[in-house]
């Protein structure tokens, strides 16, 4: 089984996702289109399609040219039959794939909030792994709209669309439920001036931060990427 993942910035981690992806034994195939503008194809030999994060906004066409096309192959994947999971950017990707309008710089998070979920998710077999509040981690400015025929899952009070289901097979999360407590460190590493600036004081107070919220956060996490995974 084989699991198209697109990247959309130059550092990613799979994280939570990679975990349970190894877990089941699932085999990904990485494409970096904005480097080379290549797409995985939705009618290939791939049982689902996963969408990172990045820094640009969904809506950068110029900068970003690829973007419509990769928002279009979401939804193909899901009339194909396979699996979709937009991560951040993802998200976002996703919405506006299913016609939702985008809305630039209205949602600001970073660190660890807490999510959440609606009385939908505990219909949904990703979202009733979790418990009805968690903390997740968050890094994003822009939001989107609920797609028309879509399911919200979580919210909070700055973006109140922090997950959602549509179609047949798809799934969007604006937080970003893969990081670790690894991960957010290994983000400090790589980006302490943009963390310090989205919240100073932020790699002082880390270790603390960390250990009130990551254990909720990684338990968390890994229950909504194995759920997701089963689905495949």
């Amino acid at each position: 089984m084989r699991v198209a993942i697109v990247e959309n910035t130059k550092i990613t981690h799979l994280g939570q996702v990679g975990v349970a992806l190894a877990e089941a034994g699932v085999m990904i195939e990485i494409f970096r289109p904005y480097l080379d503008g290549f797409l995985p194809d939705p009618q290939g030999d791939y049982a689902g399609l996963v969408v990172l994060g990045g820094e640009q906004s969904a809506v950068d066409d110029e900068t970003h040219p690829y973007l419509p096309a990769l928002a279009r192959e979401m939804k193909r994947f899901d009339e194909a039959g396979r699996s979709v999971l937009g991560i951040c950017l993802g998200a976002q990707l996703l919405a506006r794939a299913w016609g939702a309008a985008h809305h630039v710089g209205t949602s600001r998070e970073f660190g660890w909030q807490i999510i959440e979920t609606t009385e939908a998710a505990a219909n949904d077999p990703v979202f009733r792994t979790v418990p009805p509040s968690f903390p997740s981690f968050e890094w994003h400015s822009d939001h989107y709209a609920l797609p028309d025929g879509a399911t919200r899952l979580a919210a909070n009070d700055t973006a109140p669309n922090q997950a959602f289901s549509i179609g047949a097979r798809s799934w969007g999360m604006q937080f970003h439920f893969e990081v670790s407590r690894a991960v957010a460190a290994a983000w400090n590493r790589r980006f302490p001036r943009e963390v310090e600036a989205r919240h100073p004081g932020w790699l002082e107070e880390f270790d603390s931060l960390a250990s009130r919220h990551a254990p909720a956060s990684d338990a968390a996490g890994l229950a909504l990427a194995r759920a997701w995974v089963a689905q495949l």
